[in-house]
């Protein structure tokens, strides 16, 4: 049985929406191919190369090439390398590791880490703001803020002031963050090469009820953003419904507009038109990454500015 026959019988509704937007052999065999392991050096605690010589005695490094830090690591459990337990690195997926960069934190600014655990994101964050200025690394979920400020912890992050709210109530905070990351809960479609589960479980229903929860934190989102500040939307899913449909929805609604993000990286074409629904030609400046374009987790990242004062 190839690949896509074994999707097909897994979830056939899956497979007959996803093969609308790319429908080729390697596109399906990647959907469920296994991850490459990758790693970030926490330049927090050490600089990247002492960690990168040290590790390079045991390990083969392939660097990532869209963030100087990230390396593919030739390990099956990081749980064995030492420098994992250290904090010296962390594991965090090679697609995952663009919004931060695309986000660019200064040290000093005040940042919004709207849905933040496990806190792979808001430690590279911090790493760029050199730990200094403030993080609002926020999750609604008690469980998942412990595992995010355990993390936090062992990364050494220092700026980092851990919240439980819904997102959506930094709305009420208007024009307040220099910059802010909204990684949105998604369906996980990028997801399914960690765990067959995404794909079994995976429903129309869902992609709906996630749309409907990022189109009311992107608007508190963008509140929350000063003039002149930066917001990142992210996803780890390949539904235009979660992507383009949102930040459609954020122009539509409000004055941001879409800047260009120039990082060597593959992507695929955005999608315009869905569904009946004509998108606005500015999501081109958007990433769209299919698993299949670099060897990662699917992703979508879409770097949003509010204009400053005195801007049209």
């Amino acid at each position: 049985m190839s690949v896509r026959d074994e999707i097909r019988e897994a979830n056939q509704e899956f497979y007959e929406r996803y093969s609308q937007i790319e429908d080729t052999d390697e596109f399906w065999e990647f959907i469920v191919k296994p991850l490459r392991q990758s790693i970030r050096v926490n330049t927090l605690k050490a600089p990247l190369e002492v960690v990168v010589e040290r590790l390079s005695e045991d390990y083969k490094l392939e660097p990532i090439p869209w963030v100087r830090e990230g390396f593919f690591i030739n390990v099956d459990n990081l749980a064995r390398v030492p420098e994992h337990s250290l904090g010296l690195v962390f594991g965090q997926e090679a697609s995952s590791m663009i919004p931060p960069v695309v986000l660019d934190p200064k040290p000093g600014e005040l940042v919004l880490d709207m849905a933040a655990a496990p806190g792979s994101k808001t430690g590279q964050i911090a790493q760029y703001m050199e730990n200094e200025g403030c993080i609002i690394a926020n999750d609604p979920k008690i469980d998942r803020a412990n595992i995010l400020i355990a993390n936090l912890n062992r990364m050494g992050v220092l700026n980092t002031r851990v919240t439980t709210r819904d997102g959506a109530y930094f709305g009420r905070f208007e024009n307040t963050f220099d910059r802010v990351l909204l990684d949105a809960p998604c369906s996980s479609v990028g997801m399914i090469r960690k765990s067959w589960k995404f794909l079994t479980g995976w429903r129309l229903r869902g992609v709906v009820k996630y749309m409907n929860i990022q189109k009311r934190l992107i608007l508190a989102a963008y509140k929350a953003l000063k003039p002149g500040g930066v917001l990142v939307y992210s996803t780890c899913t390949i539904d235009p419904l979660e992507n383009e449909e949102v930040v459609d929805y954020l122009l539509r609604k409000t004055d941001a507009r879409l800047d260009d993000i120039d990082l060597p990286v593959k992507t695929s074409e955005p999608v315009l038109e869905w569904e009946g629904r004509t998108y606005s030609e500015e999501l081109r400046k958007t990433l769209r990454i299919h698993p299949n374009d670099n060897d990662t987790e699917a992703f979508f990242i879409a770097k949003i500015v509010k204009p400053g004062e005195g801007e049209a």
